[in-house]
């Protein structure tokens, strides 16, 4: 089925969907910083480094994914962009007990803030209504085939 986003988006999902890009693009980033230290440099275990990596841009992709997702009303985009925060809280969590704020803090605020907006009855309500993505009227395509 197709959809159209007639009915006007909601700021909750504009704003989960934001905050998903913005985790995705610092993951991409992060991993091609380890891809290109670990070409160049000398890593302490390559295989960790390379490991590293892949996860980091495959999960950065992923939640890139994700939030055109939740812009396009896919619902299959709401249970992986609410998986991804669920795992970053417990990530925040130890950079805050390890003393490092300035990495664990916004992630634990854009992952609550996330979690909030892409659970939010607006965005529920949205990302469950089916939207026709044509323009057409669905009189005029049921007049077409025959059903109303």
């Amino acid at each position: 089925m197709s959809k159209r986003l007639s009915a006007a988006r909601p700021m909750t999902v504009n704003a989960a969907a934001g905050l998903e890009a913005v985790e995705g693009v610092a993951a991409v980033a992060y991993g091609v910083y380890v891809g290109v230290e670990t070409a160049i440099g000398e890593p302490v275990d390559p295989v960790s480094a390379i490991g590293v990596t892949v996860l980091a841009l495959a999960g950065g992709i992923g939640m890139l994914a994700c939030a055109r997702g939740l812009l396009r009303a896919d619902q299959w985009s709401r249970a992986p962009t609410v998986l991804t925060q669920l795992f970053a809280l417990p990530v925040a969590w130890s950079l805050w007990q390890g003393e490092q704020y300035a990495i664990g803090v916004p992630l634990g605020v854009v992952a609550v803030l996330t979690l909030i907006a892409a659970l939010s009855p607006p965005s529920t309500a949205w990302l469950v209504t089916e939207h026709d993505d044509d323009g057409d009227d669905d009189d005029e395509q049921s007049e077409s085939t025959g059903r109303k």
